[in-house]
Protein backbone atom coordinates (compact mmCIF):
# COMPACT_ATOMS: atom_id res chain seq x y z
CA UNK A 1 0.00 0.00 0.00
CA UNK A 2 1.61 3.24 -1.20
CA UNK A 3 1.50 6.34 1.00
CA UNK A 4 2.24 10.04 0.65
CA UNK A 5 2.76 11.60 4.08
CA UNK A 6 2.77 15.30 4.98
CA UNK A 7 3.77 16.46 8.49
CA UNK A 8 5.89 19.48 9.35
CA UNK A 9 7.26 18.26 12.69
CA UNK A 10 10.37 16.17 12.03
CA UNK A 11 10.04 13.78 14.99
CA UNK A 12 6.38 13.05 14.28
CA UNK A 13 6.99 12.70 10.55
CA UNK A 14 9.92 10.34 11.09
CA UNK A 15 7.93 8.35 13.64
CA UNK A 16 4.99 7.97 11.24
CA UNK A 17 7.32 6.82 8.46
CA UNK A 18 8.89 4.19 10.71
CA UNK A 19 5.52 3.04 12.01
CA UNK A 20 3.94 2.67 8.58
CA UNK A 21 7.00 0.93 7.13
CA UNK A 22 6.92 -1.53 10.03
CA UNK A 23 3.41 -2.48 8.89
CA UNK A 24 4.54 -2.97 5.26
CA UNK A 25 3.38 0.35 3.84
CA UNK A 26 5.52 1.85 1.07
CA UNK A 27 6.27 5.52 1.75
CA UNK A 28 6.44 7.24 -1.63
CA UNK A 29 7.18 10.63 -0.08
CA UNK A 30 7.32 12.17 3.39
CA UNK A 31 7.19 15.95 3.06
CA UNK A 32 6.91 18.94 5.39
CA UNK A 33 5.50 21.81 3.30
CA UNK A 34 2.47 22.53 1.13
CA UNK A 35 4.44 23.02 -2.11
CA UNK A 36 6.27 19.71 -1.55
CA UNK A 37 2.95 17.95 -1.00
CA UNK A 38 1.52 19.44 -4.21
CA UNK A 39 4.53 18.12 -6.16
CA UNK A 40 4.22 14.70 -4.55
CA UNK A 41 0.57 14.45 -5.56
CA UNK A 42 1.41 15.56 -9.12
CA UNK A 43 4.30 13.15 -9.60
CA UNK A 44 3.21 10.10 -7.59
CA UNK A 45 0.07 7.98 -7.40
CA UNK A 46 -0.43 7.02 -3.77
CA UNK A 47 -3.08 4.60 -2.57
CA UNK A 48 -3.69 6.92 0.37
CA UNK A 49 -2.46 10.29 1.67
CA UNK A 50 -1.89 10.99 5.36
CA UNK A 51 -1.90 14.76 5.74
CA UNK A 52 -1.49 17.28 8.54
CA UNK A 53 -3.86 20.23 8.14
CA UNK A 54 -1.37 22.98 8.94
CA UNK A 55 1.85 23.01 6.93
CA UNK A 56 4.47 25.64 6.09
CA UNK A 57 4.81 28.24 4.79
CA UNK A 58 1.79 29.85 6.45
CA UNK A 59 0.80 27.08 8.90
CA UNK A 60 -2.89 27.59 8.17
CA UNK A 61 -4.58 24.96 6.01
CA UNK A 62 -2.04 24.16 3.27
CA UNK A 63 -2.18 20.42 3.91
CA UNK A 64 -5.93 20.24 3.59
CA UNK A 65 -6.06 22.51 0.54
CA UNK A 66 -3.41 20.41 -1.22
CA UNK A 67 -5.37 17.25 -0.43
CA UNK A 68 -8.63 18.76 -1.68
CA UNK A 69 -6.95 19.89 -4.90
CA UNK A 70 -5.53 16.40 -5.37
CA UNK A 71 -9.00 14.88 -4.87
CA UNK A 72 -10.39 17.23 -7.51
CA UNK A 73 -7.67 16.11 -9.93
CA UNK A 74 -8.11 12.47 -8.94
CA UNK A 75 -11.67 11.93 -7.66
CA UNK A 76 -11.89 9.44 -4.83
CA UNK A 77 -8.25 9.76 -3.74
CA UNK A 78 -8.27 8.41 -0.15
CA UNK A 79 -7.19 11.06 2.36
CA UNK A 80 -6.66 10.70 6.09
CA UNK A 81 -6.31 14.08 7.80
CA UNK A 82 -4.43 14.51 11.07
CA UNK A 83 -5.21 17.56 13.19
CA UNK A 84 -4.45 18.88 16.63
CA UNK A 85 -7.99 20.18 17.10
CA UNK A 86 -11.55 19.58 15.97
CA UNK A 87 -11.94 22.12 13.19
CA UNK A 88 -15.39 21.74 11.69
CA UNK A 89 -14.64 23.72 8.55
CA UNK A 90 -11.88 21.27 7.61
CA UNK A 91 -14.10 18.28 8.31
CA UNK A 92 -16.86 19.82 6.17
CA UNK A 93 -14.57 20.43 3.21
CA UNK A 94 -13.17 16.93 3.37
CA UNK A 95 -16.62 15.36 3.47
CA UNK A 96 -18.23 17.64 0.91
CA UNK A 97 -17.91 15.46 -2.19
CA UNK A 98 -18.85 12.21 -0.43
CA UNK A 99 -16.52 10.30 -2.74
CA UNK A 100 -13.73 7.91 -1.79
CA UNK A 101 -12.11 7.05 1.51
CA UNK A 102 -11.89 9.86 4.05
CA UNK A 103 -10.68 10.16 7.62
CA UNK A 104 -10.17 12.83 10.25
CA UNK A 105 -8.18 11.89 13.35
CA UNK A 106 -6.97 13.98 16.26
CA UNK A 107 -3.26 13.52 16.94
CA UNK A 108 -3.52 13.38 20.72
CA UNK A 109 -6.33 10.80 20.58
CA UNK A 110 -4.50 8.14 18.58
CA UNK A 111 -3.62 5.83 21.44
CA UNK A 112 -1.84 2.91 19.80
CA UNK A 113 -0.13 1.85 16.59
CA UNK A 114 -2.71 -0.70 15.48
CA UNK A 115 -5.54 1.83 15.85
CA UNK A 116 -3.76 4.25 13.54
CA UNK A 117 -2.68 1.62 11.02
CA UNK A 118 -6.21 0.23 10.88
CA UNK A 119 -7.52 3.74 10.14
CA UNK A 120 -5.01 4.22 7.29
CA UNK A 121 -5.92 0.87 5.76
CA UNK A 122 -9.64 1.49 6.12
CA UNK A 123 -9.42 4.86 4.36
CA UNK A 124 -7.16 3.44 1.63
CA UNK A 125 -9.82 0.80 0.92
CA UNK A 126 -12.48 3.46 0.50
CA UNK A 127 -13.80 3.44 4.06
CA UNK A 128 -14.01 6.08 6.75
CA UNK A 129 -12.10 6.75 9.95
CA UNK A 130 -13.60 9.63 11.93
CA UNK A 131 -12.60 10.57 15.46
CA UNK A 132 -15.61 10.39 17.79
CA UNK A 133 -15.02 13.99 18.92
CA UNK A 134 -15.31 15.21 15.33
CA UNK A 135 -18.58 13.34 14.88
CA UNK A 136 -19.88 14.52 18.24
CA UNK A 137 -19.29 18.17 17.35
CA UNK A 138 -20.91 17.75 13.93
CA UNK A 139 -23.93 16.14 15.57
CA UNK A 140 -24.16 18.87 18.19
CA UNK A 141 -23.91 21.68 15.64
CA UNK A 142 -26.36 19.94 13.30
CA UNK A 143 -28.96 19.53 16.04
CA UNK A 144 -28.60 23.18 17.03
CA UNK A 145 -29.06 24.40 13.46
CA UNK A 146 -31.96 22.13 12.60
CA UNK A 147 -33.86 19.36 14.46
CA UNK A 148 -32.46 15.89 13.84
CA UNK A 149 -35.62 14.47 12.33
CA UNK A 150 -37.14 13.53 15.67
CA UNK A 151 -34.48 10.93 16.44
CA UNK A 152 -34.70 9.22 19.81
CA UNK A 153 -31.70 9.30 22.21
CA UNK A 154 -30.88 5.69 21.29
CA UNK A 155 -31.08 6.49 17.57
CA UNK A 156 -28.71 9.40 18.08
CA UNK A 157 -26.26 7.02 19.78
CA UNK A 158 -26.50 4.61 16.86
CA UNK A 159 -26.10 7.44 14.35
CA UNK A 160 -22.96 8.72 16.06
CA UNK A 161 -21.38 5.26 16.04
CA UNK A 162 -22.47 4.72 12.43
CA UNK A 163 -20.83 7.99 11.41
CA UNK A 164 -17.57 6.79 12.97
CA UNK A 165 -17.60 3.91 10.50
CA UNK A 166 -18.82 1.17 12.84
CA UNK A 167 -20.60 -1.88 11.43
CA UNK A 168 -23.90 -3.11 12.85
CA UNK A 169 -22.02 -5.83 14.74
CA UNK A 170 -19.62 -3.30 16.27
CA UNK A 171 -22.48 -0.97 17.23
CA UNK A 172 -24.37 -3.86 18.81
CA UNK A 173 -21.33 -4.80 20.88
CA UNK A 174 -20.76 -1.20 21.97
CA UNK A 175 -24.37 -0.67 23.05
CA UNK A 176 -24.89 -4.23 24.34
CA UNK A 177 -27.90 -4.90 22.10
CA UNK A 178 -28.60 -7.33 19.27
CA UNK A 179 -27.65 -6.70 15.66
CA UNK A 180 -31.33 -6.97 14.81
CA UNK A 181 -32.06 -4.07 17.16
CA UNK A 182 -29.29 -2.01 15.55
CA UNK A 183 -30.65 -2.76 12.09
CA UNK A 184 -34.07 -1.54 13.20
CA UNK A 185 -32.61 1.66 14.66
CA UNK A 186 -30.61 2.22 11.45
CA UNK A 187 -33.70 1.79 9.31
CA UNK A 188 -35.59 4.28 11.49
CA UNK A 189 -32.73 6.80 11.29
CA UNK A 190 -32.60 6.73 7.50
CA UNK A 191 -36.37 6.91 7.21
CA UNK A 192 -36.64 9.91 9.57
CA UNK A 193 -33.78 11.78 7.86
CA UNK A 194 -34.94 10.94 4.34
CA UNK A 195 -31.66 9.21 3.45
CA UNK A 196 -31.31 6.33 0.96
CA UNK A 197 -30.99 2.97 2.67
CA UNK A 198 -27.87 0.93 1.84
CA UNK A 199 -26.38 -2.32 3.12
CA UNK A 200 -22.91 -1.03 2.25
CA UNK A 201 -21.30 0.25 5.47
CA UNK A 202 -19.23 2.95 3.78
CA UNK A 203 -22.09 4.28 1.64
CA UNK A 204 -24.30 4.67 4.68
CA UNK A 205 -21.50 6.39 6.61
CA UNK A 206 -20.98 8.86 3.79
CA UNK A 207 -24.73 9.47 3.60
CA UNK A 208 -24.87 10.29 7.32
CA UNK A 209 -21.75 12.48 7.15
CA UNK A 210 -23.11 14.34 4.14
CA UNK A 211 -26.33 14.95 6.06
CA UNK A 212 -24.40 16.34 9.02
CA UNK A 213 -22.31 18.48 6.66
CA UNK A 214 -25.42 20.06 5.15
CA UNK A 215 -26.27 21.39 8.57
CA UNK A 216 -23.00 23.31 8.70
CA UNK A 217 -23.57 25.44 5.63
Amino acid sequence: MRVVLAEDLFLLRDGLVRLLEAYDFEILAAVETGPELTRAFAELKPDVAVVDVRLPPSHTDEGLQCALAARRARPGLPVLVLSQHVEQLYARELLADGNGGVGYLLKDRVFDAEQFVDAVRRVARGGTAMDPQVISQLLTRRSQDRPMGGLTPRELEVMELMAQGRSNAAIAAQLTVTERAVAKHTSNIFAKLGLPVSDDDNRRVLAVLAYLDRGQA
